[in-house]
């Protein structure tokens, strides 16, 4: 079995997340290839492990990959924020959540969904085959507005108004289905300086529109809402992300988590509403090595944030 991901800050990862007792579950919630939860179920015999991922195909590696570990691992194809509902409304908690925001390589290398432009593939980059839009679909039918706006908010793209007009202007002289087409629309409407730059300057139109169409951005709130819900008190959770957006959502929601009042700043008098949730196990971020970095420049971008739930939250079992 090839395998084409390589797991980022994994001994971070250890470190923080490792089982305190025998007998701990712990739930890889974006499963990929099954690197992270290969590494704990190696280093760690008693302990068990729940995989995660709602595409289908990528699951299906990470099972082949995982089988020596025998019922130490079970899978659950859907998306997190549902399993972590279903679960939680039986009452069923966990010791351990590991999220990894990252999109796995094996979508860049081998599921010819589009995700890269440095192949020419069908414009598609659903990770759940199975509903919604297409990357070509939205480039087909938003307005040239909302189209700069998605690229500006998902990517923080600089040219993201000339990029869309130089698309929309493209597409109604025929459709735009697939990723050379794309990159090249992005390239020639780039200023000359940025064409020559270290990065190819479609990276951040693409980043946007694969965000958008699998509702990265939105889904988040409640993955990270569920998450700490079905987490043990005492339990640990920690979540890597790959781009400013994510990351920031990410630490403002542990930060707010980890205040004992939660009434708004312009409230007078502090009402008593709230309970500290968590405490921050990472006070900033932490990144990936040198090291990693230059054995898996994919890393470079990479946070790890992690937290320790110290009760439950209001009106929870």
């Amino acid at each position: 079995m090839i395998i084409s991901h390589t797991p980022v800050l994994l001994e971070e990862a250890v470190r923080y997340l490792a089982p305190r007792t025998d007998g701990e579950l712990m739930v890889d919630a974006t499963l990929g290839e099954g690197g992270h939860s290969y590494a704990f179920l190696s280093r760690f015999p008693s302990l068990r492990v729940v995989g995660i991922d709602v595409d289908r195909d990528i699951q299906e590696k990470a099972r082949e990959r995982l089988e020596e570990f025998g019922d130490r691992i079970s899978f659950y194809n859907g998306w997190a924020h549902d399993y972590f509902a279903e679960r939680h409304a039986g009452g069923e908690k966990s010791d351990t959540i590991l999220i990894d925001l990252g999109v796995s390589m094996y979508h860049y290398e081998e599921s010819g969904r589009g995700f890269s432009f440095r192949r020419d593939e069908v414009l598609d980059m659903r990770i759940d085959t199975g509903q919604g839009d297409t990357a070509a679909d939205l480039i087909a039918r938003l307005p040239e507005k909302d189209l700069a706006d998605l690229i500006y908010n998902n990517a923080d793209e600089r040219y993201s108004r000339r990029i869309a007009h130089a698309i929309v202007e493209n597409r109604s002289r025929g459709t735009i289905n697939s990723t050379a087409a794309l990159a090249e629309i992005v390239s020639r409407a780039a200023p000359a300086e940025y064409r020559h730059s270290r990065v190819h300057p479609a990276t951040k139109t693409f980043q946007a529109l694969r965000i958008a169409v699998n509702g990265e951005l939105l889904r988040l709130p409640e993955l990270l809402e569920s998450a700490l819900a079905a987490l043990k008190a005492g339990g640990r959770m920690g979540v890597i992300s790959f781009h400013s957006q994510e990351d920031r959502r990410v630490k403002n929601f542990f930060r707010d988590k980890n205040k004992d009042c939660t009434c708004p700043p312009e409230t007078p008098i502090c009402r008593g509403e709230g309970r500290r949730v968590v405490n921050l196990l990472t006070r900033k971020a932490v990144a990936p090595g040198p090291d990693e970095i230059r054995n898996n420049p994919p890393s470079r971008s990479a946070k790890l944030r992690v937290v320790e739930k110290i009760l439950e939250e209001e009106g929870q079992p």
